[in-house]
């Protein structure tokens, strides 16, 4: 195979979604970068694969990057990179060695496949026209919930990676942020177990009230409604007087607009004659 840089996607649940040319190439490679030795060894006896494999992960992402690139250029080595599941760099390390490699004129190859994104969004029943992929949700309560809250005024399906130990909290957060938005719970995708859960986040409390999920997680919400964030004239006047209290004109009118995602020009008008009581 010629030398080069090969993203090979990986099932993330079901054996039989490994590509024809996935198997091909991880057959032909000199050598396999992986996440977790231990899990792609089992992946590679299952396809009757024996290559030499390394770990390429968080920690020795810097280094390993500089070992990869040595490999290719200087001895015209190929390399795969593999994630334990599913596309690697999807919230799994390796964009800087792509970058590394772009930079040292590498060849870089994907080999395409599952997603647990796409399958998600595939199966969730929520508007796939425009969506945003924004990774996993923080562990904090805090960080969580900021997290959450800045895409409000996203105009697509926001979809996050979640842990079922975790999951319940986070519904909670969105019950306070998005209360009537639909949301969808895909967990255990192209296995045996494989469910979706739809509904209101207080629907969704509900329906997990007696339950603990098991499995990796993918959380979806739609997307805004055309008047979930409008405020009336007089309830945006209020809004305005009350901020004006605590904060400057201009601060006042850019978190106003972010919030509710209205026209900037119109609430700052509105704000200027409000300060200058003229309303």
């Amino acid at each position: 195979m010629k030398n080069g840089l090969y993203i090979v996607s990986t099932p993330i649940g079901n054996m039989e979604d490994i590509t024809f040319r996935a198997v091909e190439t991880l057959k032909s490679v000199d050598m396999i970068a992986c996440e977790d030795t231990r899990v792609s060894k089992k992946l590679l006896s299952k396809l009757s694969i024996d290559k030499p494999l390394f770990p390429y992960h968080d920690h020795n992402e810097v280094q390993k990057s500089d070992y990869i690139i040595d490999l290719i250029t200087n001895q015209n080595k190929s390399i795969a990179l593999i994630s334990d599941a599913g596309c690697p760099l999807i919230s799994d390390p390796g964009y800087k060695l792509v970058a590394k490699a772009k930079e040292n004129n590498v060849d870089v190859t994907s080999i395409p496949g599952a997603s647990a994104v796409i399958t998600a969004m595939q199966v969730s029943g929520l508007p796939s026209n425009k969506f945003f992929f924004a990774g996993f949700i923080p562990n904090k309560e805090k960080a969580r919930f900021d997290e959450i809250s800045k895409y409000k005024n996203l105009d697509a399906t926001i979809i996050f990676y979640e842990s079922a130990r975790r999951i319940k909290k986070s519904i909670e957060a969105i019950s306070q942020i998005y209360p009537n938005r639909e949301l969808c719970i895909a967990r255990e995708l192209t296995k045996l177990y494989e469910e979706t859960i739809n509904g209101t986040a207080s629907e969704i409390i509900e329906k997990l009230e007696n339950r603990e999920l098991k499995g990796e997680i993918v959380l979806l919400i739609s997307p805004p409604s055309e008047n979930e964030n409008k405020l009336s004239e007089d309830d945006l006047i209020s809004l305005i007087k009350n901020k004006l209290e605590v904060m400057k004109l201009k601060s006042a009118v850019k978190e106003i607009v972010e919030t509710h995602g209205l026209n900037k020009n119109e609430v700052y008008d509105l704000a200027l004659k409000i300060k200058n009581e003229e309303i």
